[in-house]
């Protein structure tokens, strides 16, 4: 059973059983205190926590997910950084005895796994919330023996919330009993079952009985209604269908392990840890650059540097060809276009930043990696365990090596790191380069104008950045981050993220949209609000650690939302004609458009 029929199985299942079937959303969540989607339940947090009544009661989907706290695990059998996650919600409709029945109808009436060799957890609970003996009952009623019910506690059978407060619940996990023959790491034999990690028993699927909120003091209150929430990682799922030793052996993965060895000469089965990282990673990063996810120094563009630079760093342990990242980026966008239309849509920014990265890094690596070896051996020739924190942060800014690579090197020699040391540095370096380019990132120093017609004029085009901005969004998309801004009264020079070169079209469609908002005469209402509010409200922010816990948003009638520091005109149609006058390259990845007004 392949992963296209593990996964219409259980849409159709659950669409049987009038759930409304749901698309993925995006791996940007809505919710801006989190980096990523991790879940599936995210997109519906609102009709879980009772903030908004849902339009249906019943929903099934099948959600693409990222999760940064499994990538060190990357390359054992069944952790990723990017995944699939099928799951089914109640929406204060069914509860537990239905969730519970489905559950075994689907896994042993459809997918065809044994019953006998099916085991569960349920919360043991504690002083908050008592122990869940209703699902132990109900697993009871519906052929599960009591012996193979286990207990366990708040870290293994109490899920959520995914960010610091919201809705949770006790949770009941099914594990499956591979059999003696996927026992792969020695373990307590009178103690093996669900928790054990010898490979014998599999988490397939988690059910979450969602009726708690976390509250900010850490309590937990119930919530307006008892909803369901469920998770099966549809890559485990399919190996344990399969009967595959692990992920990697599924289709899910062959097409881009073959490559692999293809492109490097070496076999899988002799190099299965770079080989695992080097397709898991792939996958994630032409996922995250579908979403319109750039690479950069912070935030989830970091995350995807990383994952690149990973790639780029195990291809060379296996002697990987230049240019690699490209047939094997093709390779993921051929394979899951026809369900996640965007990677074809987004097919030349991913193959252009792929290709930008590894050319950019191709360059420092193997300086990098002599250095790094030189200064590894100067640790171990003093006798030290931990690397100096000054070597650490110089690999990251003359190599350009994220710390977490730093740190894998070091792992591999015995060596150590210090993190809160590199965060000093780096925030220390971050203060530097802000007080050295202050005016080109929101401030542009208009106020230090004398000439008043002069000053006038600034202030109309730093007002035009915030439209121009908006349009090249609507225009091109929401990858479009600001990058770089400097105005003088003669023109404006605005700086953002896209991997290619606008076509006149793209310039003509763009400047006729400023000039539309300018025609429109359009408000400029200005607020002041926290941070936090600001963010919540929409307003676009890109330089994030320059902001005080009390920001100014502007907003310009329905088109554009900005946290700026001003100053700006009280109406769009005070600006004038809009005009472009270049758009350049001004470095990978990022563009340069200098524009003017004609008053």
């Amino acid at each position: 059973m392949n992963s296209n029929e593990v996964r219409k199985i259980f849409i159709n299942f659950f669409k049987q059983l009038d759930h409304k079937i749901i698309p993925s959303s995006s791996l940007i969540p809505a919710d801006p205190t989190v980096l990523f989607t991790s879940a599936g339940m995210q997109q519906f947090i609102p009709y879980l926590s009772g903030e908004t009544i849902p339009p249906y009661p019943r929903a099934c989907s099948y959600q693409k997910c990222f999760r940064t706290s499994d990538i060190d695990k990357v390359g054992d059998e069944f952790h990723h950084t990017f995944f699939e996650m099928l799951g089914n919600w109640s929406f204060g409709d069914y509860f537990k005895e239905k969730a519970i029945k489905w559950s075994l109808d689907l896994l042993v009436g459809k997918y065809g796994l044994k019953k006998d060799k099916i085991w569960v957890t349920v919360f043991k609970g504690n002083n908050d919330i008592k122990k869940d003996t209703e699902s132990i009952e109900i697993w009871m009623r519906n052929g599960i023996p009591r012996e193979r019910i286990l207990e366990f506690g708040m870290e293994d059978n109490f899920w959520g919330p995914v960010s610091t407060t919201g809705p949770c619940g006790p949770c009941s996990e099914i594990y499956y009993d591979r059999g003696e023959k996927f026992r792969t790491k020695k373990c307590d034999l009178s103690n093996c079952g669900p928790g054990c990690h010898c490979g014998r028993f599999v988490e397939i699927w988690n059910l979450v009985f969602m009726e708690y909120k976390k509250n900010v003091d850490e309590t937990f209150s119930k919530l307006p209604a008892k909803n369901v929430d469920t998770g099966a990682g549809l890559e485990r799922l399919t190996a344990v269908l399969e009967s595959k030793e692990s992920d990697y052996e599924t289709d899910l993965f062959l097409p881009l392990i073959k490559k692999i060895s293809e492109l490097s000469g070496k076999s899988y089965e002799n190099n299965k840890k770079p080989f695992r990282i080097i397709a898991d990673h792939i996958r994630a990063s032409c996922f995250l650059i579908a979403d319109g996810i750039f690479p950069s120094k912070e935030d989830r563009g970091y995350i995807l540097r990383r994952l690149l630079r990973r790639v780029i760093r195990f291809g060379k342990t296996i002697d990987m060809p230049k240019n690699f990242l490209i047939p094997l980026s093709q390779i993921v966008i051929n394979q899951y276009s026809f369900l996640y239309p965007e990677l074809k849509h987004k097919e030349n920014d991913i193959l252009t930043i792929v290709q930008n990265e590894e050319e950019k890094f191709e360059k420092t690596l193997l300086l990098g990696l002599k250095k790094f070896n030189k200064i590894a051996k100067e640790t171990i020739n003093k006798n030290k365990k931990n690397i100096d924190p000054e070597y650490v942060f110089h690999l990251y800014d003359t190599y350009g090596f994220p710390f977490e690579l730093t740190k894998e090197l070091a792992k591999e020699r015995g060596l150590n790191v210090d993190e809160k040391s590199f965060r000093e540095k780096f925030k220390k370096h971050q203060e530097i380069s802000r007080a050295g380019v202050e005016k080109k990132f929101g401030g542009h120093n208009i106020y230090a104008i004398k000439d008043e017609k002069a000053k006038i004029k600034a202030t109309k085009l730093h007002t035009a950045t915030h439209l121009l901005q908006a349009a090249l969004r609507q225009i091109l998309g929401n990858h479009i981050q600001q990058a770089g801004s400097d105005i003088n009264p003669e023109r404006l020079r605005f700086d953002f993220t896209h991997p290619k070169k606008l076509t006149k079209e793209e310039i003509e469609k763009v400047e006729n949209l400023v000039n539309q908002k300018i025609k429109e005469d359009l408000p400029i209402k200005v607020e002041e609000m926290s941070y936090e509010n600001a963010i919540k409200s929409g307003a676009l922010a890109f330089f994030k650690e320059r902001y005080p816990k009390i920001v100014k948003v502007y907003t310009i009638g329905n088109f554009s939302k900005e946290i700026c520091a001003g100053p700006h005109v009280k109406r769009t149609g005070e600006i004038g004609k809009f005009k472009i006058l270049k758009e350049k390259s001004a470095g990978a990845g990022i563009r340069r458009i200098k524009a003017t007004i004609i008053e």
